[in-house]
């Protein structure tokens, strides 16, 4: 009996050492609440091309579960996500390419759009049925923000009849004089589907000006035109006119740049953009329109390699937003380009794609102050477990695109981290790293949000080891519960709860992503 006791007694000496010596070990950062940077908008994703396929034709079980995967907001038995929650959902004003079938030139018939408005001036509201769908489910889980964009004004309305470019001159493919009719147009979708309780918080009406969008006939991906800064300065002062006719709130997002360097720098004719709209100096102002909010929406691609270029560009563009006293929000990126390393290029894993994603979300936030996120695609054909670096559910459609398998990527994952718990409306906090934990957390980024009684730590761990960190929590009321969702490699870690002691170092598996949710 006596034995037993100090056995008993040993290991409870023990357990209090290993303890304590995990605590003293671990990346320590003050999260003081006080440290206000800023308010978070909305954190969503775009439902191009194949909504169309999937929210029309699509056996109702499979595209419900899609629409769970994305919108919902519940935990299941377990604890963990059944969705990603969410806040914002990207919708494409089709360009009329669908109708125009192989004579659109667009080779892939699932990235030809319809168009609401006919040649003859009439609009049909049965046409985009699929990406219909998908709005509305985002609405009925009650997604907070939702954003219209358009690729090209409808093909009626452009100089070559067509979706994209024919000649490679950088300039809109719009008409000369038809920019009241394009920008009517869009007015008039968003007044219909607000009408049926679908209200879109913002309309997008130029997508990356600075690519020339160039074709030759029926090679063409996707519709798209160019745009310079003094045809989207006219775009943007015909929209306001437009919105303001037909009594609509829906403010004016702009002005989506290719990469973000064009957003405060850059060469050509789509360059500066963010003193050439939002400058009261600059010549193409639009800033003072009842419909253009202050704020400027630019693309994260080509700036994101190597992590020298994705830091430095991000400091520059947050630099300038401060002095134009804007808010920046990142709308579109997926790992497109060739500034993606990470992985053996060719056979990149699927947590390879989701650790990138996240470290580019991680720098777009903490860095660039975004304050909103938004990815693209939710969902392509592809496979699921490598080279993911398009999209968030990879889908294996028939041949007519009628039916199909889709998979939940890791990608889908990791932005969940972000978008299922930094809701709007929360606040990031600035982060005190201890002095000395700076050079073992260069591989472990962290990020905290502050707001509607919780305080949400999410933590990457990018290296190959285990990592403890040590949040040291000041100025907050007091919590009482805290969980952790993690995602790893393992197909079982997607989002999984864990419980996690309020005042214990928080354990980072190898190659994971973690939010750690205080209540």
């Amino acid at each position: 009996m006596q034995k037993n006791k100090r056995l008993l007694l040993f290991f409870i000496a023990y357990s209090v050492c290993t303890h304590l010596s995990a605590q003293q070990n671990a990346i320590s950062f003050t999260v003081d609440a006080n440290n206000k940077a800023q308010v978070m908008d909305n954190i969503g994703a775009s439902g191009c091309w194949f909504s169309e396929g999937i929210g029309k034709n699509w056996p109702e079980k499979k595209r419900e579960r899609i629409a769970e995967l994305l919108f919902s907001r519940e935990v299941g038995a377990n604890g963990s996500p059944l969705g990603i929650g969410l806040s914002c959902w990207r919708f494409n004003i089709g360009g009329g390419t669908a109708e125009q079938g192989d004579s659109s030139g667009i080779k892939d018939f699932r990235r030809r759009v319809e168009c609401f408005l006919s040649p003859q001036g009439t609009y049909d509201w049965s046409k985009q049925a699929g990406y219909t769908w998908f709005v509305k489910k985002a609405k009925s889980y009650g997604v907070e923000k939702l954003i219209a964009f358009s690729n090209t004004p409808p093909v009626q309305f452009t100089q070559n009849g067509l979706g994209y470019k024919t000649s490679k001159d950088y300039k809109s493919n719009l008409k000369p004089g038809s920019y009241s009719v394009y920008t009517d147009f869009l007015a008039e979708v968003l007044d219909h589907f607000k009408k049926e309780g679908l209200a879109f918080d913002y309309v997008s009406p130029v997508n990356e000006p600075q690519w020339d969008w160039s074709h030759k006939y029926m090679e063409a991906d996707q519709e798209g035109t160019p745009w310079r800064n003094d045809e989207i300065a006219h775009v943007i002062r015909s929209l306001d006119e437009s919105l303001t006719q037909k009594k609509l709130s829906t403010k004016i997002l702009l002005p989506e740049a290719g990469m973000l360097t064009y957003l405060y720098g850059g060469k050509g004719n789509a360059a500066s953009q963010m003193q050439s709209f939002l400058d009261p100096a600059g010549k193409n102002y639009v800033g003072s329109l009842k419909h253009v909010p202050s704020l400027v929406a630019g693309h994260s691609y080509f700036t994101d390699g190597p992590d020298s270029v994705m830091i430095t560009v991000r400091k520059k563009l947050a630099d300038s937003i401060r002095k134009y006293n804007l808010s920046f929000w990142q709308s579109e990126y997926c790992m497109l380009a060739d500034g993606f390393k990470d992985g053996n290029k060719g056979d990149r894993s699927a947590m390879d794609c989701a650790l990138f994603l996240a470290k580019v979300i991680h720098h777009d936030i903490s860095v660039a102050n975004a304050s909103a996120w938004q990815y693209w695609n939710s969902y392509e054909p592809g496979k699921a477990d490598v080279n993911t670096r398009y999209y968030l559910i990879a889908l294996q459609p028939n041949e007519a695109y009628t039916d199909g398998e889709f998979t939940a990527t890791k990608n889908l994952w990791a932005l969940g981290h972000y978008s299922l718990f930094v809701r709007p409306g929360m606040q990031r906090i600035t982060l005190e790293e201890n002095k000395s934990d700076t050079q073992n957390a260069a591989q472990c980024m962290v990020t905290a949000y502050e707001g509607n009684g919780s305080l949400v730590v999410v933590a990457i761990n990018y290296s190959s080891e285990e990592k403890l960190i040590q949040p040291m929590l000041k100025n907050f009321q007091a919590f009482t519960k805290s969980t952790r969702y993690v995602t790893t490699a393992s197909p079982d870690d997607n989002m999984k709860a864990y419980d996690q002691a309020l005042n214990d170092a928080v354990r980072l598996s190898a190659r994971s992503i973690s939010t750690i949710v205080y209540k």
